[in-house]
């Protein structure tokens, strides 16, 4: 029982952290990319002021989630379920050494202006955006497997001592 609660909540985090990148990356990137540049950069700042604290918190509980899974587990469940919550460490890293820095730059820019090679800048920073999408979206795959077929296997192995 206490496996598939700890699957359970590694689905509901991985899941709503893959919904929110994957809206921004469906719906706020073309927006950005749609609306003059002042406009963008102002609601840029702002948004990331509102997705410090909930994106982190998303990040965090579903590495922490995924991992406690694969400790939790053996055999493939264990290699997939870990492999989720390493993706999901990606997905943090990637936000933390990638988006972040670009995001402060951008506050200064809606304060002041964007220098002339912000275009590239904004360009990194969507690459980021979409690798981050991409692991986020892999790990929630990951533990999709298990829910539909491997969660199982891993219970009977462990009650087996494998």
């Amino acid at each position: 029982m206490r496996i598939k609660l700890v699957h359970g909540v590694a689905l509901l985090c991985t899941g709503l952290l893959t919904g929110a990148f994957g809206y921004g990356a469906a719906n706020l990137v073309p927006t950005f990319n749609a609306v003059p540049l002042e406009m963008r950069l102002s609601f840029h700042a702002e948004l990331m002021k509102m997705n410090g604290i909930t994106m982190q918190a998303a990040m965090g509980a579903s590495i922490v989630s995924a991992l406690t899974l694969a400790v939790l587990t053996a055999g493939r469940t264990r290699l997939l379920a870990g492999a989720a919550g390493l993706l999901a460490l990606a997905s943090f890293l990637i936000t933390r050494f990638g988006n972040v820095p670009i995001n402060g730059r951008i506050k200064q820019w809606a304060l002041t202006s964007a220098p002339a090679d912000h275009a590239e800048i904004l360009g990194r920073w969507e690459l980021f955006n979409t690798m981050r999408t991409l692991t986020a979206f892999a790990a929630f795959v990951l533990l999709i497997v298990l829910a539909v077929g491997g969660l199982r296997v891993a219970v009977q192995d462990r009650a087996v001592g494998s």
